[in-house]
């Protein structure tokens, strides 16, 4: 039994494809060395990530792979969910080991399971484009707080640059604790110096322009009005604005008092 540990980043996870192929040692399990439990039973290997050695993983799966599916397998990646980290080593052992493509032989329990993964990350990325609302702070930023279900910032950092060219913003995860930050020329990951702490990222009242609530009150007016009472159908509200997404529309918002 093997049980392999490593920093957390994709290329970390890499690193380990590339150990586990060398040493023909097959991991047990994977887990990030921060939250890595020693087992018992079996040899405890930890990977240190190799930027050489992971991008050889990395061309290797590009001659085996079509674009669509090592994109599928970054997709995994960010889904985050128990156990992914080996379906991604189990994905990419099957595919260096088989001759033909295995992109679509879905009697293989790994195959399956990135597919599933990448479609549910797919669709959060698109639900977090759409539901993003930023404030304009007292210094002329813009920014959001987002709460995704799974890993997706990476994913929409091109979507917002490309539509909010011309403004600085900020887009914070406040459940990871990180965030991108666009100056009108580049767009880079940055993290908060404080220590962590419920409601981080969350803007106080007086960071926020007093145009701002305006604009949210001319939103749930005009939400009001456009709302036909007889033709509410709370079912199909919610199967394409789930209530986790709430948080992020105005016209979800406490109504603000009329002047």
């Amino acid at each position: 039994m093997y049980f392999y540990t490593y920093d957390g980043s994709f290329e970390g996870l890499l690193t380990v494809v590339f150990e586990a192929w060398e040493r023909k040692a097959w991991p047990t399990t994977i887990e990030q060395e921060q939250i890595a439990q020693p087992g018992i039973f079996g040899e405890t290997i930890a990977v240190v990530t190799d930027e050489v050695k992971a991008q050889r993983v990395w061309k290797g799966l590009e001659k085996k792979l079509s674009v669509t599916a090592q994109k599928q397998l970054y997709h995994t990646y960010l889904w985050e969910q128990p156990g992914f980290e080996l379906t991604i080593f189990n994905y990419s052992k099957l595919a260096f080991e088989s001759a033909e493509s295995i992109e679509g032989n879905y009697t293989a329990p790994c195959v399956l399971q990135v597919q599933q993964a990448a479609k549910q990350v797919h669709r959060e990325k698109h639900r977090m484009e759409a539901f993003v609302r930023f404030q304009k702070t007292t210094d002329g930023l813009y920014y959001a707080h987002i709460e995704p279900d799974f890993n997706v910032l990476p994913l929409i950092l091109s979507h917002f640059t490309k539509r909010y060219a011309d403004q600085r913003w900020a887009i914070y995860d406040i459940r990871r604790r990180y965030g991108a930050y666009y100056d009108l020329h580049t767009t880079q990951f940055i993290t908060l110096d404080a220590a962590p702490r419920k409601g981080i990222g969350v803007l106080p009242e007086s960071a926020v322009m007093e145009e701002e609530h305006s604009y949210k009150q001319l939103w749930q007016v005009y939400f009001d009005h456009v709302n036909i009472p007889e033709r509410k159908n709370p079912k199909l509200h919610l199967r394409h604005i789930p209530k986790r997404y709430w948080k992020y529309l105005s016209e979800k918002q406490p109504r603000l008092l009329r002047a």
